[in-house]
């Protein structure tokens, strides 16, 4: 399929545990061949991310990326909820499987929520192959904020017409999606959860996008992870901005990345 010119392909791949649906956007003109990778957040998949990745290709000339975790989307299925390990777990097995499924050697990374806490991760742990980190509402540790947050979308999720939309996007795996990231966050054993030990592990430029009004974390998350990196840093505080800054406020959201990444000036490759 092609829209504008981007070509869009799908396809499945395997990894351990199951398959991951992966979608790709190959824009017409390419000034990086290194693709961007896209981490969705703890309720998401590649069909929420709607027309950003899309717009984020034409918009930097590169290759985007998207996949559906084990467990979402239309990717296999999961049965055990996640370990309290899960975020290091994706930077270690699932991540490195994708890309040598797809040749893929050198990328940017981008992730929404706990997927920008993977996005980090992965940085520390591939600093060679990556090229930028960019954060969207990104988490550095457990605010209350954050509890509450999940808490009050717990409630919200108890009633039945608000737990549909959860399973328009993951259809019978919506149930273990929800209990995924509740059970996860709201856990005892993960109260004392941070970023930290990864942060000094990062070279790699990074980009953390935040907005002031973000129901699930204060701006001290990405002030954390901006003083806890190595190379270059940007932070962009988005003003009346919540929890989704790419659906929120995406026009501003693209210029800030388009911005950040800089693509080196070069003849197109068409």
């Amino acid at each position: 399929m092609s829209i504008n010119g981007t070509l869009i392909e799908d396809r499945f791949i395997e990894v351990p545990g199951g398959q991951i649906f992966v979608r790709q956007w190959q824009p017409s003109q390419i000034q990086s061949c290194a693709p961007v990778i896209m981490l969705h957040d703890s309720l998401g998949s590649v069909a929420q991310w709607r027309n950003f990745p899309l717009q984020l290709s034409e918009q930097i000339k590169r290759p985007v990326i998207a996949y559906d975790r084990l467990g979402f989307g239309l990717s296999s299925a999961r049965h055990a909820l996640p370990s309290e390990n899960f975020i290091v777990e994706e930077a270690e097995v699932i991540f490195p499987a994708l890309c040598q499924a797809m040749g893929i050697t050198r990328f940017g990374l981008l992730g929404h929520s706990v997927g920008g806490v993977m996005a980090l991760t992965i940085a520390a742990f591939q600093n060679e192959a990556c090229e930028a980190t960019i954060t969207l509402a990104a988490q550095a540790f457990v605010e209350e904020r954050t509890l509450e947050g999940i808490r009050a979308a717990q409630q919200q999720f108890a009633e039945t017409a608000n737990f549909n939309k959860l399973k328009k996007w993951h259809g019978e795996k919506a149930r273990w999606v929800l209990d995924a990231w509740t059970g996860s966050w709201l856990s005892s054993a993960f109260r004392d959860w941070r970023i930290d030990p990864w942060l000094s592990h990062i070279n790699s430029a990074v980009l953390v996008i935040h907005g002031d009004s973000d129901e699930y974390g204060s701006i001290a998350f990405p002030r954390h992870i901006a003083a806890g990196v190595n190379g270059r840093v940007e932070q962009a505080i988005l003003q009346q901005c919540g929890h989704l800054p790419h659906a929120e406020q995406p026009e501003k959201v693209l210029d800030v990345i388009a911005d950040f990444i800089q693509p080196p000036a070069s003849t197109p490759i068409h």
